[in-house]
């Protein structure tokens, strides 16, 4: 049985079971639709997803959708940050409202980090790094600590949570000090808290995440569902298959109201509707929700990325240096490091003229991948020369490690301007 912890170091060696042990959905079944996609799209690199078939219906028809990712100020920011932070952008340029969280609630309760360092970290390392890579004026940047409508939507959702279902979702004990709770509780509002009024009211919203992050989107998706006020089901009986609308509390004009616009045929606690589309009934529902005072949450949707080896192969470890790239290290710390970086060569150079490359197992080649090369024809070609035989070891990380310089030299020039944007997201560099 895999395990996933939001505060550990997860390696994931078989994707595949992630479909079947945690209900997630294949985002290669997408792929098709999706307009101008994203290389970790193309790639393969995002894997898997729960409900982004809302987020892509919004798309394609210029509805409203939000895109929103949380980020723990705890350390430096790194290629696998920036992994998270392209696909917010991404989906802001294809039209998404763009939210970016800092989670110092987080680490204040689970790193022990003072507030002053999380705002430190917050804006000098992940806020300015988001910006040089193209988040947009318009898009929303906060601190948990500094967000009322987070902090109050938190409040309300732990009526609806308890402490057996958190433990079963995160493996709390009685060791667990409340804080780490309400942090979670506060990870859950970060996600649902676009779909406020304040903030345009329901919409789908999409959380990037790598797999390790699922145990927050299912408790939130769950505490989605407790929080609203009816609950709409497809069901099947003897006059064929019809939308059940039932109430979760004596709600007896809201259900008149959803039986007169819909058509549907009015209980004591529910309404029957038949002959009617699921979407349009959702919509009526949730419109009468709002009316009556209710949140009318749509379950947030979700997108999963593989996770990046560690330069030295195995984890990725912020506790070790030499395992990754951070955004901030100098042009020429970064390039050396690719250069130390494992390959997927073979023991020899005959070997590997004549067996070919292990690209599969090269962290070079990942960061071709994931990083460097946005045209696939190219990287295919370094794929196909590695396979064959014909490009050894060290011209591919000579070539990777001029374009990692390359990229740290303008990206830290990108967050040199980009200090002078944060005004217009209402921050200062501090």
């Amino acid at each position: 049985m895999t395990t996933l912890d939001p505060w550990g170091a997860v390696r994931i060696d078989n994707y595949s079971k992630l479909f079947d042990e945690f209900g997630i959905s294949r985002f290669n079944e997408l792929l098709g639709r999706i307009p101008d996609p994203h290389r970790y799209m193309r790639r393969h690199v995002i894997f898997g997803h729960r409900s982004y078939e809302s987020i892509l219906d919004a798309m394609l028809k210029g509805k409203p959708f939000a895109a929103l990712s949380g980020f723990m100020p705890s350390g430096r920011v790194h290629l696998g940050h920036k992994m998270v932070m392209e696909e917010i952008i991404w989906h802001q340029k294809h039209g998404g409202d763009a939210y970016l969280a800092i989670a110092d609630r987080e680490a204040h309760a689970v790193r022990g980090i003072s507030w002053e360092k999380c705002r430190e970290l917050g804006i000098n390392e992940y806020i300015l790094s988001a910006i040089a890579l193209g988040f947009e004026p318009g898009g929303h940047i906060y601190f948990q600590s500094g967000s009322d409508p987070v902090k109050d939507l938190a409040f309300e959702l732990g009526i609806k949570a308890n402490f057996s279902e958190l433990s079963a979702v995160y493996g709390f004990s009685g060791e667990t000090n409340i804080a780490h709770m309400v942090s979670v509780l506060t990870q859950s509002a970060d996600i649902l808290h676009p779909q406020l009024k304040d903030s345009g009211g329901p919409k789908p919203v999409v959380i990037p995440v790598g797999a390790d992050q699922d145990p927050h989107i299912r408790l939130t998706r769950g505490l989605a569902y407790k929080m609203n006020m009816f609950i709409v089901e497809e069901r099947s009986g003897a006059e064929g298959a019809y939308i059940s609308v039932r109430g979760k509390a004596a709600l007896k004009g809201a259900l008149l109201e959803i039986a007169k616009r819909t058509g549907g045929k009015l209980y004591e606690e529910h309404v029957d509707i038949f002959a009617r589309d699921l979407q349009e009934v959702e919509s009526v529902v949730r419109e009468v929700e709002l009316k009556h005072g209710g949140y009318a949450f749509m379950p947030p949707a979700s997108t999963y990325h593989k996770f990046m080896t560690g330069l030295q192969g195995g984890k990725m470890s912020s506790s070790i240096p030499e395992s990754y790239i951070a955004l901030t290290d100098t042009p020429d710390e970064g390039a050396k490091k690719v250069m130390r970086a494992k390959t997927g060569g073979r023991v020899t150079l005959e070997e590997q003229k004549r067996l070919g490359g292990e690209p599969e197992q090269c962290t070079v080649y990942e960061l071709l991948l994931y990083h460097l090369v946005e045209d696939d024809k190219e990287l295919m070609d370094y794929y196909k020369d590695c396979v064959g035989g014909t490009r050894v070891c060290g011209r591919c990380k000579k070539y990777a490690a001029d374009l990692m310089r390359e990229f740290l030299k303008e990206h830290q020039e990108k967050r040199e301007l980009a200090k002078e944007k944060l005004g217009e997201f209402g921050l200062q560099v501090r």
